[in-house]
């Protein structure tokens, strides 16, 4: 069965994820991300060093989850919650990735706090289809 190019693009770009944000292998991850990689993100050094080097800075406890991939022509736009990164609360984030020849060259994400059932104005959560257990983690901290 043939892949679309979309499809191959999110693929690939899902797997660069799990690769860097959950599996921390370095190496494998340097084939996914250009040595002329473009950071567009406010939190993140430029190029793919600055990329690196903020991930091997986080704690192991770090881990990448998608809930939503869609692309368009050499974009791909994913729906993402980071947690296990030291800070009180989970990001939500939206990334997204420009490919060119088979690699990440270029990034723009929108973060946000993962927000608990009480703080949620809709009753929905920001991720998936239930909230996490933010609340006892405010709690305890």
């Amino acid at each position: 069965m043939n892949q679309t190019v979309q499809e191959r693009n999110k693929a690939l770009v899902l797997q660069a994820f799990d690769t860097l944000f959950n599996k921390r292998d370095y190496e494998v991850a340097e084939r996914f991300w250009s040595p002329d990689y473009v950071q567009h993100s406010a939190h993140i050094a430029p190029g793919r060093d600055g990329l690196f080097e903020l991930t091997k800075a986080l704690p192991s406890t770090l881990h990448y989850e998608n809930a939503l991939a869609m692309a368009e022509g050499d974009l791909v736009i994913l729906h993402g919650r980071f947690s296990g990164h030291g800070l009180k609360r989970s990001w939500i984030v939206a990334d997204i990735v420009r490919l060119q020849g088979g690699v990440l060259v270029e990034h723009w994400d929108v973060i946000q706090d993962e927000a608990t059932e009480a703080e949620s104005k809709s009753g929905k959560p920001m991720f998936g289809s239930s909230f996490a257990c933010a609340e006892a983690a405010l709690a305890s901290a």
